[in-house]
């Protein structure tokens, strides 16, 4: 479907009230908001074409020609979160006072550099430097990119169905950078793949820099430190007086520290014995995994309007990935065991991370909204802390599918945590 139409079609469909602006324009005629809506997807699209590219083949990488232990995989993805935790809270400070457009710009930098940085070294204290540039361009890029949108579209009643068609668009990019760098990686070797992900997503910075406005978008008056610490407790207290957005800090935290068991399939299934070459082989695993996320978001975004629509999809995703996990640890073979993967990576961690930040989103107000979504940020980075460490420790007390099943058993409590609170509204 053409760009244009199909960002009418979302904002004709979800356009249920008047434009509120935050503040003046500055200057210049404001985009309509099916442009807005245009530039946000077409950039969408290509971060996760590159971000996923580099997924796949670093994954590959790292247990292929790296040859790191399960161990020493959790504790990348524990330093990865650390750093995310340290730079989430300063970084939607400044998208809240300073700008949203720029910490994007600076996001995509940091992760050009740990991307490409990754292909070129096997070393694992090098390893941590590539995670610690790739968390800090995940810090600057939190919670900045839906405060945009929401902004610079100016429409309450669409942001909604925008942010679910993000989580939609983003699973068929990652299809998309699955193909194109499976095949990258496999023509030139899974370093050189890695290295033209980042430089690639260098050039996604770009985009941004040219690209986005920011019409809507006020910045805090007086000196920077005074504002952003303002700013920071007005979010915090927002954030501790509502009970809907503890209750989904609190299962983000469990649902992301579970997700930590991602960084273990592609080990899994090299143990299972891949059906073939490995790297195309996982890329069409991972083409699998986006189709079936795509899919299940297509549903999510038609029906996200829905009193209670957010919470139901939460606790599905749940089940979906309770049953992937489980199907992957008991699996007898890679077809079987892929199929979980489908499950657990393609549509449990989409759902819920797309009905979580949905969620989060239509409580917080504009002023604080880069902020309280770094507070989303920091309870990942906070779970995936925990867990990467507890998990560690399983995987060399007991294996692979232990760690499995016990991230099973904590996307089974996540579920059961928010599916209790079926009694208050999320709306």
């Amino acid at each position: 479907m053409p760009w244009k139409s199909f960002h009418r079609g979302i904002l004709a469909r979800a356009a249920d009230g008047k434009a509120t602006l935050r503040g003046r324009p500055r200057g210049g005629r404001r985009p309509p908001p099916a442009d807005v809506a245009a530039t946000f997807l077409r950039w969408t699209f290509l971060r996760a074409v590159f971000h996923r590219g580099y997924v796949l083949a670093s994954g590959l990488y790292l247990v292929i020609d790296a040859h790191q232990p399960a161990a020493r995989l959790l504790v990348l993805g524990a330093v990865l979160a650390v750093t995310l935790l340290v730079s989430d809270l300063p970084a939607g400070a400044w998208s809240d006072a300073v700008s949203r457009k720029w910490p994007l710009v600076a996001g995509h930098l940091f992760l050009a550099a740990g991307m490409a940085m990754t292909g070129l070294v096997t070393a694992f204290p090098l390893l941590v430097v590539t995670q610690v540039l790739w968390g800090l361009g995940w810090g600057f890029s939190s919670g900045a990119d839906v405060a945009w949108v929401t902004d610079e579209l100016a429409r309450p009643g669409g942001v909604d169905r925008v942010l679910a068609a993000r989580a939609r668009w983003d699973a068929l990019g990652s299809a998309a950078g699955m193909v194109a760098f499976g095949l990258l990686g496999w023509a030139i070797g899974l370093g050189a793949a890695i290295v033209a992900s980042g430089v690639a997503m260098g050039g996604a910075g770009l985009f941004v820099a040219a690209r986005f406005t920011e019409d809507n978008f006020t910045p805090a008056r007086g000196r920077l430190w005074r504002a952003s610490l303002s700013i920071c407790l007005r979010g915090a207290a927002l954030a501790r007086r509502d009970h809907q957005i503890l209750l989904m800090l609190a299962a983000t935290m469990l649902i992301n520290g579970a997700s930590m068991a991602a960084r273990l399939f592609p080990l899994r299934l090299v143990g299972l014995g891949f059906l073939g070459d490995p790297v195309l082989w996982y890329a069409a695993l991972g083409i699998a995994c986006f189709a079936a996320g795509a899919a299940a978001l297509r549903v999510v975004e038609a029906r996200i309007g829905a009193p209670g629509a957010a919470r139901r999809a939460y606790v599905l995703g749940c089940l979906a990935g309770v049953a992937g996990l489980v199907v992957l640890a008991v699996a007898p073979d890679a077809l079987l065991g892929g199929a979980g993967v489908v499950l657990a990576s393609g549509v449990a961690f989409n759902v819920t991370r797309a009905a979580g930040v949905i969620w989060v989103n239509r409580r917080t107000t504009s002023d604080v909204r880069a902020t309280v979504h770094s507070f989303l940020s920091q309870a990942e980075c906070a779970g995936e802390i925990v867990s990467g460490v507890a998990l560690a420790a399983v995987a060399r007390a007991a294996g692979v599918a232990a760690v499995l099943l016990t991230a099973a058993v904590i996307v089974t409590f996540t579920g059961m945590l928010v599916f209790g609170e079926g009694r208050l509204s999320d709306h």
